[in-house]
């Protein structure tokens, strides 16, 4: 079968043809039709996981997959032959991944059944980015009225938060660029800071052009602070600027690690790094929403698979890349 796989960590990903898998007892062979890139692709690459989990070489990456049951192994009841579906695989030994014609799953992992009105790519395209802020909602216990900040609103886990967000019922406030406010606009914020805004503070005689932080911003139009933030982007020191209009009391979440958990706590604020554990039955209810059209699937690009080298780690993508196979 066609395959993305790398010989050995840190390597360059490359096209190669590899053997099929075939489902043993309790597993599933899907033949997929469309891969979600993430960064976390990247890292595993690199070997973020080397002293966690067993890998095998050469390792064919990719979590997230989408296509269409091909075979089923011994003792498997609840999926058959020909049903699309799609999940989150990251699965020991790490090295067979979704960037291949085929895979093997056990039927016990986080794999969902995709509705008619949901296609392969809008499928791969949910699990770790769309899991991961549907965790976030659900652990910020997001309800009605509350002010929301997502710091990193463009990307994957931050275009779904914005669109769950406000479907809990929160007032969202985003950050994006400002050629991506119409879009987070679109998506469901009411409020947009631009990264790199630009405020001119004048006296009768002078006047001074200066850049405005995240905090500033939205220090302007919610001085009483802000209920919960979500940040998805910040390192230690930032995510400490973006702290300061958290209220007392509040709720803030880093995805990547930047909380420090004293000076959460000594202002009663709770959350701090977080880190998903959601599975099939929160790639379930994402689905509904797709289908029942309360999420959008923000695609950014859908290159075919072979293109997989050049896009593995890429940043500034605004949505999810599709890996189409």
């Amino acid at each position: 079968m066609r395959a993305i796989v790398v010989p050995e960590f840190g390597a360059r990903p490359e096209p190669a043809d590899m053997p099929k898998p075939a489902p043993g007892p309790g597993q599933v062979q899907i033949e997929l039709e469309a891969a979600g890139v993430n960064p976390f692709d990247k890292r595993i690459i690199d070997g973020f996981l080397k002293d966690r989990m067993p890998h095998d070489f050469p390792m064919i990456p990719g979590v997230d997959g989408a296509g269409s049951i091909s075979a089923v192994g011994a003792g498997v009841h609840d999926f058959q032959v020909g049903e699309r579906v799609v999940g989150k695989f990251l699965i020991p030994p790490v090295g067979h991944g979704t960037f291949a014609e085929f895979i093997v799953v056990p039927v016990d992992s986080a794999i969902a059944k995709v509705p008619d009105e949901v296609t392969a790519i809008q499928a791969a395209a949910l699990p770790t980015a769309g899991i991961t802020a549907l965790d976030l909602v659900h652990a910020a216990k997001l309800g009605k009225n509350q002010t929301v900040l997502v710091v990193g609103a463009a990307g994957g886990v931050g275009s779904y938060l914005v669109q769950l967000a406000a479907l809990a019922g929160g007032h969202v406030i985003a950050t994006a660029r400002p050629d991506d406010t119409d879009r987070m606009i679109r998506l469901g914020a009411a409020e947009v800071v631009n990264y790199g805004r630009m405020t001119v503070t004048d006296s009768p005689t002078h006047a001074e052009a200066s850049e405005l932080s995240v905090a500033d911003s939205v220090r302007i139009t919610v001085p009483g602070g802000i209920d919960v933030l979500f940040d998805l982007v910040s390192p230690p020191t930032g995510f400490a600027g973006n702290l300061s209009v958290v209220r007392d009391g509040g709720v803030a979440f880093t995805t990547v690690g930047s909380a420090d958990d004293a000076a959460t706590a000594a202002r009663g604020i709770t959350g701090g790094n977080f880190q998903s554990s959601g599975g099939a039955a929160e790639l379930r209810e994402l689905l509904r929403h797709v289908g029942n059209g309360d999420l959008v699937v923000p695609i950014d690009a859908t290159p075919p698979l072979e293109a997989a080298p050049d896009v593995i780690g890429a940043s500034g993508a605004r949505g999810k890349t599709v890996l189409v196979i």
